[in-house]
């Protein structure tokens, strides 16, 4: 199953980048015994639209012509319920699982994401109530996959739950 990060904007070279790079390399490594592949991150411009909702509905475009066919999307919103590492890592699984080819994690603009892209989710994801830099988001979701691959793989980075 080819896991992506769909992100609106494009992140500098520099720590932060470098941190995504990293935590999706050992992801990668370490999903492959576990039929997950890709860890790919895809980049949208942002909408140069006026006004918000209108560059919220470009981005959501945009976004929606990034997700394959048969792929699962996860928006990642604020207003969503969280999740723990544990039950994350289930979820990739069963997914998985049922044959699904792809699932693609959306992280919208400094607008966040059009209420359509959250309606037409198949999962909406907070990492908490807080309103986090999209930089940030990228690390933690980044870093939650690569926990979510040695949750399943048994490996004793993830000490939690």
């Amino acid at each position: 199953m080819h896991i992506g990060i769909i992100a609106v904007g494009r992140m500098k070279p520099g720590p932060e980048r470098e941190l995504v790079t990293r935590y999706l390399g050992r992801a990668s490594a370490t999903g492959k015994q576990h039929a997950l592949t890709g860890f790919t991150v895809s980049e949208l411009p942002e909408s140069r639209a006026g006004i918000a909702k209108a560059r919220k509905a470009d981005e959501a475009k945009a976004i929606s012509s990034a997700i394959p066919d048969g792929a699962i999307s996860i928006a990642l919103d604020e207003h969503a319920k969280s999740q723990s590492s544990v039950g994350f890592s289930s979820l990739l699984a069963n997914w998985r699982d049922d044959g699904r080819p792809a699932i693609r994690f959306i992280i919208g603009g400094a607008d966040g994401l059009d209420h359509s892209l959250i309606a037409q989710a198949d999962l909406n994801l907070a990492f908490s109530t807080f309103t986090w830099p999209h930089q940030l988001v990228r690390i933690m979701l980044a870093e939650q996959l690569y926990r979510a691959t040695t949750i399943l793989s048994g490996h004793p980075y993830h000490r939690g739950d």
